[in-house]
């Protein structure tokens, strides 16, 4: 009877090992497409990422680089002290009353023979708010300080 209840556990144990392993496989692959990483204009300019990876990149607006053409899309500089990269807006819709230069912005989209093809653009939702990744990425490479006073100039 000692032996018999034994079994039932282990298989039991079996049983729940396998359920948790599927779970977190169908969880993963559910979330393949989901899943953007983010990376700073260094770390692309470093890691070229392979062709067809959709991914974020963020930094801020390179002042004088920002060029509207007719309709929705644009092109600007997107740099975060250490590295500049490339950006050609081809969205669907306009970018944000808040997008402008020296600016933080977040795109998303691919990396194509050195320009990044962005499919949507974040921006600040008002005048104070920077995404906390901008944020990281500017101060590793001392172009930003966090807490700076309005009046102060920035330090881009």
């Amino acid at each position: 009877m000692r032996g018999l209840k034994k079994q039932r556990r282990i298989q039991v144990i079996i049983v729940a090992a396998v359920a948790l392993a599927v779970s977190a496989g169908l969880i993963g692959y559910g979330l393949r497409d989901g899943i953007n990483f983010f990376r700073t204009p260094t770390e692309v300019a470093e890691t070229p990422p392979p062709a067809g990876e959709v991914f974020r990149i963020g930094g801020l607006v390179l002042e004088g680089s920002l060029v509207r053409d007719e309709g929705v899309d644009i092109t600007f500089v997107v740099t975060d002290g250490g590295a500049e990269i490339p950006v050609r807006y081809v969205g669907s819709t306009a970018p944000p009353d808040l997008f402008d230069e020296g600016q933080g912005t977040v795109a998303t989209g691919t990396y194509e023979d050195g320009i990044f093809v962005a499919t949507e653009l974040l921006a600040r939702h008002d005048e104070t708010y920077m995404p906390a990744e901008v944020i990281e990425a500017l101060e590793e490479q001392g172009v930003y300080r966090h807490g700076e006073s309005e009046d102060a100039p920035p330090s881009y």
